[in-house]
């Protein structure tokens, strides 16, 4: 049995001071944007909360391997290379508790006052597919409705598709919610994979052919071993009223009619850690935003084989803005990259192209490029009215946006009077 606290590999910060779910922690949670933080004294619950495993790059990489800025190439190489699950426990195995759903007795927090409720931020949704049983795991906000009820905002993925299928058939969905995973589990989770291809097959890839499942009693689920495992279905043709949430903007989703979870079955490790991921905080940014780097990479690959890197940046929420490294090769090469990136990620606004010698994940070393690289009237593509990111405050009005493209790379024809001084003594 292995527990979330071991896998961590960075310092945490323990906060033994008693706090509410109500808020309190939130605020404790945005003073650190970048640390990990265990609270063992919660008001309302026995349980633990941890918070920020995933709010760093640097995190991120320590956790599958390897270095910031080949994070994008090793989730590539994961994703082409699933490794089949073989460690299969039962739940008697791996958890000293198991009982009724009982969500009162777990530590979900309250974000900020006109959220709708509680919200479970960081619950890995595992669901086959009804008639493949085809595998699929995805990170999902889950509202709080009742002790063994829960609201959930489905988009039209895997998930939703799973589901649809179910309700043609008025039966519900067997689902399992793993709620206090690993990191790279976790990232696994987030990322755009093939439609046949299973999500915890590539998180075993990072875990090097380790990571165990548990098979869950009350529904035909193998979940990911984690510190709190939920088991229940999502219900046929009942909505429920779902929102307001905070989204990665940092503003209020809308409020829909979502599908209903009715839980069936909880079970816990023995003094468990309960995952909370601050809404429109670096964890949630970075969980929902870095796994779309790759598909951007591989796309703009496909136009410009010299293409170095993509970052999509904390600042645009790791949603809205883009940076992409290229080796240009003739003029005209960074206007290609740009329509190609605003095509693979329909919801990019505005995009930056730099040479290599910029440093993508510096946003100084960015602004430097645009400052010094770019000639407004020629290297600036506007597109106006094009569909926008439904995050996007700008796009609520109409479902637009401006999208721009900037090319911040150097032109052929004096390359001599961008030589970067300092960077001699740095060779």
């Amino acid at each position: 049995m292995t527990r979330l606290l071991d896998e961590i590999k960075d310092e945490i910060i323990e906060i033994t001071d008693e706090v509410s779910t109500e808020y309190e922690i939130t605020s404790i949670l945005k003073k650190h944007p970048t640390e990990t933080l265990v609270f063992t004294n919660i008001k309302q619950s026995d349980m633990n909360i941890i918070s920020g495993i995933c709010n760093t790059r640097e995190k991120i990489a320590k956790s599958i391997d390897t270095t910031v800025d080949k994070i994008t190439q090793n989730i590539i190489e994961a994703t082409n290379n699933p490794t089949e699950i073989k460690n299969i426990k039962n739940v008697e195995e791996v958890y000293q508790h198991s009982e009724e759903a009982n969500l009162s007795k777990i530590p979900v927090l309250k974000h900020y006052p006109n959220d709708k409720g509680k919200y479970i931020t960081a619950g890995v949704v595992i669901a086959k597919d009804p008639q493949t049983k085809q595998t699929n795991a995805s990170i999902h906000r889950m509202l709080v409705n009742a002790d063994d009820e829960l609201g959930i905002r489905i988009v039209p993925r895997q998930l939703y598709t799973y589901y649809k299928k179910c309700e043609e058939e008025n039966k519900p969905l067997d689902i399992a919610i793993a709620i206090g995973l690993n990191p790279s589990t976790l990232l696994a989770s987030t990322t755009s994979i093939p439609i046949n291809d299973n999500e915890l097959e590539v998180a075993n890839t990072f875990k090097k052919g380790e990571l165990n499942l548990v098979k869950c009693q009350t529904v035909d689920i193998e979940a990911p071993e984690c510190e709190i495992l939920l088991e229940g279905q999502i219900l046929p043709h009942k909505r429920k009223s779902e929102g307001p949430f905070v989204d990665l903007t940092d503003t209020y989703d809308k409020i829909r009619d979502e599908p209903v979870i009715k839980l069936t079955r909880m079970h816990y490790k023995e003094n468990p850690y309960y995952h909370a991921i601050l809404p429109a905080g670096n964890e949630h940014k970075l969980l929902q935003g870095l796994p779309q780097e790759p598909r951007i990479f591989n796309s703009v690959k496909n136009t410009l084989p010299t293409v170095q890197n993509v970052v999509l940046t904390e600042g645009g929420c790791c949603w809205l803005h883009a940076v992409i490294s290229i080796k240009k090769q003739t003029e005209g090469d960074a206007k290609n990259v740009l329509m190609a990136a605003l095509s693979a990620h329909p919801s990019l606004k505005h995009c930056v192209i730099v040479d290599d010698d910029i440093n993508i994940f510096d946003p100084v070393d960015v602004e430097y490029a645009i400052a010094t690289r770019l000639k407004g009237d020629d290297d600036i593509i506007i597109i106006p009215k094009a569909r926008g990111s439904s995050l996007d405050p700008v796009a609520q009005i109409d479902g637009t946006t401006t999208k721009v493209g900037i090319d911040a790379t150097k032109s052929f024809h004096n390359l001599d009077d961008y030589e970067r001084v300092s960077k001699q003594l740095e060779d």
